[in-house]
């Protein structure tokens, strides 16, 4: 209720700005979230506000400057503007408006101090139109750091040579240290950083109030040191595309194995080889990738292809959000191979043996149903020598279909669909008319269900097959051989129900029914 009489006020400092430069952020001056803030009642006069920052500085009145910062056409946040005194008598409220067109509750501002020798505050200089306020920071490139040095009053009219001297006492070099003054204009998008002419005059170069001013030692042709980046251009473009990856196995996708330090710009191959020499293989194309969901927090359902994406962050962005986790797995072939082939995971059911086996197929995307069961052949024991295999589609413990053996496995999914194949041989179990029905018989599915009795429905579970029918046959005739086809013992069978199932609801059949009458067409 209260909320709406009061301004937040952050003020942000020099030692601020060192703080935070090169830890927290690296472009702009400050991140105004970690900065003292102040809860002030609108109606206060902004005099009396800063004999509050005097009791919690220690900086008197008559020695603070007040600076509002502005945001700029390229999306930049710098110190615009020095209070003036009428503004000064203002109350804090309507300083805020002033300062904030967006309205919000919020008022930034900059807290400039001047120090003596002595380390005593000053009076703060007088600031005429042709005196620049400019923000420096210091590049060293053996070390990759990047720090806030301090800032500095320049005219208009005057050049960088005139202050060289001043930015070597900041920065510690000796007097006749060589140095690079670079500007940082913007970093969104892209990061621009143009060299500074130091013949040039400031107004020339087109710096103003808040602008920042990078520079580091000339970089020496003989010096023999091997730096990654040898320029503030070139650390500030490291910096800004830079991304920590938590790389995850695909075998256990909840559990971070190792993050690597990437850039955005990285290309496929690059990513790829990095993971490949953590991992200590010697082929990079054997590592395949598969990008994270952010909504479902799961891997994607199908792997990146190789050299399939440009960038790092192509690899990253799902929808509008983008992350930074990646999901590998080691190929025992290279991917480039494995594309042109076809992966199935097939169930293997044998006649006699209750056991499955789930068996890896890898054949090439032009082959058939009949090529994945000559493959199987030679990695299963037949029951029987002459043993013939089909394979089927089943989905919820349901068979959906019996693929034809010309059919093409490149437009099979078994990701969803388990491939399921069994063996068709004339034993006990599976008789000669299931493999060659006569135009009497019925091919019929058989599945195990259980009835919810509160919502009246029917749910399948277990290894559903296919039995074949006779003509006139009961009931008790066809539940022998299920009973012989299962194993099942007497006394369990003797609890086992049997129903026809038409639209989802069971229709339980008595001994003495005759099973195909309810079978009008093949199924």
């Amino acid at each position: 209720a209260e909320a709406h009489l009061y301004t937040i006020i952050k003020i942000a400092r020099d030692e601020d700005l060192k703080e935070q430069t090169g830890k927290d952020i690296y472009f702009d001056l400050v991140d105004h979230e970690k900065v003292r803030s102040f809860r002030i009642q609108k109606q206060l006069p902004f005099s009396t506000f800063k004999e509050e920052v005097a009791k919690e500085y220690g900086i008197p009145v008559q020695f603070q400057r007040f600076w509002l910062w502005a945001k700029r056409q390229n999306h930049t946040y710098r110190p615009n503007r020095p209070l003036n005194p009428h503004e000064e008598m203002q109350s804090v409220g309507q300083l805020r408006e002033i300062s904030n067109k967006a309205q919000n509750a919020e008022l930034k501002l900059f807290l400039e101090v001047e120090f003596g020798l002595d380390l005593q505050p000053l009076p703060p200089p007088e600031k005429s139109k042709e005196d620049i306020l400019l923000f420096f920071k210091l590049y060293n490139p053996e070390k990759e750091v990047l720090c806030f040095v301090g800032r500095l009053f320049v005219k208009a009219l005057g050049k960088p040579s005139d202050i060289l001297r001043k930015l070597t006492e900041m920065a510690g070099f000796t007097p006749d240290e060589e140095i690079e003054l670079y500007e940082e204009i913007k970093f969104e998008p892209n990061v621009m950083c143009e060299h500074i002419d130091k013949k040039l005059t400031f107004r020339a170069s087109q710096l103003e109030d808040g602008d920042i001013v990078c520079f580091q030692k000339s970089p020496k042709a003989d010096s023999g040191t091997q730096v990654r980046y040898p320029d503030i251009p070139s650390f500030l473009e490291y910096v800004h595309n830079r991304q920590v990856v938590h790389f995850r196995s695909l075998e256990k996708p909840k559990d971070d194995e190792f993050c690597l330090e990437l850039s955005k710009l990285h290309t496929y191959d690059d990513v790829v080889e990095r993971v490949a020499r953590q991992l200590g293989l010697d082929d990079p194309a054997k590592i395949r990738l598969t990008s994270h969901n952010c909504y479902s927090q799961q891997p994607k359902p199908q792997p990146i292809r190789y050299q399939g994406v440009e960038h790092l962050l192509d690899m990253l962005v799902h929808y509008n959000q983008t992350s930074d986790i990646l999901y590998y797995e080691v190929l025992d072939i290279p991917l480039p191979e494995l594309q042109f082939l076809k992966t199935l995971k097939v169930a293997f059911h044998h006649a006699t043996k209750e056991e499955v086996v789930i068996h890896s197929i890898r054949l090439p995307k032009n082959s058939t149903i009949a090529d994945v069961i000559i493959d199987l052949k030679t990695k299963v024991d037949l029951s029987s020598p002459t043993a013939e295999l089909r394979v089927l589609e089943v989905f919820y413990h349901k068979i959906y279909k019996i693929f034809p053996l010309h059919e093409k496995i490149e437009n099979i999914n078994d990701q969803y669909w388990t491939l399921r194949a069994e063996e068709v041989c004339k034993t006990n179990d599976v008789p000669e008319e299931e493999k060659n029905p006569s135009q009497h018989d019925r091919l019929i599915h058989v599945y195990h269900f259980t009835k919810d009795p509160l919502q009246n429905q029917i749910q399948n579970f277990g290894d559903p097959f296919f039995l074949a029918i006779c003509e006139g046959e009961t009931l008790a005739e066809v539940k022998g051989r299920i009973q012989r086809k299962l194993q099942v013992p007497d006394e369990e069978f003797s609890k086992w129900k049997f129903a026809f199932i038409s639209m989802n609801r069971p229709d339980y059949l008595q001994d003495s029914d005759v099973v195909s009458a309810r079978f009008q067409v093949n199924c």
